[in-house]
């Protein structure tokens, strides 16, 4: 798509659909590290969006800054995504049937920016990612968004983003009524197998519904 903020690859539904899948892909990474998962979803409705990040990153791109200077680059990003997600969803594409799916720093966003959207999508993937401030997002986040279908999965064995960081992030977000199913998988900072057949499972599941 040419008009969009960030470099991107389109991958079109086979038949007329208004549903979405947008990508965002984690740090040093770009969209075309992501252009197995479409033909591994297999959805013959569902249109593809994968985004590159607006940062450089050897020879990839990053979403923000390495700790301690995150906070900047999120909010920024999280601009960005919004202004774009606006232009999406004005005609071409329906929200309510669409999904955000983010891998580590692109798994960051879609808490960040997927819990704070005025528009709630249809299903929210956050994969092997964390959360840079949970109880500043419970603050200002999209109420209606907190019953919306969110899933989580991390790995017990990742050693870039540790697990129980993320675990209790997550917990600290449904102690605070955010409706968010955590799985855990015995697994390092990647996604596998068993973990993306679930996957695919959920997202036709709710996009049957």
């Amino acid at each position: 798509m040419k008009d969009l903020k960030l470099n991107n690859v389109f991958i079109p539904s086979t038949v007329p659909s208004k549903k979405l899948m947008i990508i965002l892909h984690g740090r040093g990474d770009s969209s075309a590290g992501f252009t197995w998962l479409p033909p591994f979803v297999n959805m013959e409705d569902m249109n593809y969006l994968l985004l590159d990040a607006p940062n450089d990153y050897y020879g990839g791109y990053s979403w923000y800054d390495l700790a301690p200077n995150q906070e900047a680059g999120i909010i920024d990003s999280s601009q960005i995504l919004t202004e774009i997600c606006d232009e999406l969803f004005e005609e071409e594409f329906d929200v309510s049937q669409s999904f955000l799916f983010g891998f580590s720093q692109g798994s960051l966003l879609t808490f960040e920016f997927g819990a704070r959207y005025q528009k709630v999508f249809a299903g929210y993937m956050a994969i092997s990612g964390y959360i840079y401030n949970a109880e500043k997002l419970l603050e200002e986040m999209n109420p209606e968004v907190k019953n919306g279908q969110w899933l989580c999965t991390h790995g017990t064995e990742d050693g870039v983003l540790p697990y129980y960081t993320s675990k209790a992030q997550v917990k600290t977000l449904q102690d605070g009524g955010f409706d968010i199913d955590f799985k855990t998988y015995e697994k390092e900072h990647n996604i596998d197998r068993e973990e993306l057949d679930m996957l695919v499972k959920w997202i036709r599941n709710i996009s049957s519904n």
